[in-house]
């Protein structure tokens, strides 16, 4: 937020090593120096995506405008940025993926991410590349379900406190400690502790 600008990374070092082998392909085989990721989940909140993308107290979801953001990316040279299709392992028939389908093609077993992906391909052999962006790209910035409440709070202020972002929406989740959720198994309740 203070920089303003988002960070693509090597994808060398991801945890889905079929993913990994993918874009080292598509780097190998389009004749690339570097080939950098950054990775987006359309679905909404779950359980899955905390524990897996963001566990404990320093977790963040930052959501964002899509066709904002993509107004800033298609300024960007060697960016190429659109929705991941997931395939089944044995489908009949099945052929090679083409080069250009390398970086947004994954396994069935991934769907529930509903991912979009970011690819910038350059000449160079890179590590990261910052891509500027503004702040009216960000919808609302969602902290982790983990994070202490009175830590959240000063979280909260501080976001805010730097220039530009009074009026971001920031919130703590609230997905594995819902009051109002809990107060449906005892309605005499006004509260929950």
């Amino acid at each position: 937020m203070q920089n303003r600008c988002l960070t693509l990374l090597s994808p060398d070092k991801w945890d889905d090593r079929n993913d990994a082998y993918f874009l080292s392909q598509y780097r190998r085989r389009s004749g690339a120096g570097s080939v950098l990721a950054l990775c987006f989940a359309e679905a909404p909140e779950t359980y899955h995506h905390w524990r897996v993308f963001a566990h404990g107290p320093e977790g963040v979801c930052i959501q964002f405008r899509k066709e904002t953001l993509e107004e800033y990316l298609a300024d960007c040279n060697g960016l190429i940025f659109r929705n991941v299709q997931y395939k089944k392992l044995n489908t009949p028939g099945r052929k090679p993926f083409a080069v250009s389908e390398l970086p947004f093609v994954k396994r069935w077993p991934y769907r529930d991410e509903k991912e979009y992906r970011i690819i910038h391909v350059c000449d160079d052999e890179i590590e990261a590349q910052p891509i500027e962006i503004g702040l009216e790209t960000i919808e609302r910035i969602t902290l982790s379900p983990w994070i202490p409440k009175p830590l959240s709070e000063t979280i909260k202020a501080s976001m805010k406190s730097i220039r530009g972002c009074s009026k971001l929406h920031v919130y703590r989740s609230t997905l594995v400690d819902t009051e109002s959720w809990k107060r449906r198994a005892n309605p005499n309740l006004t509260k929950v502790f």
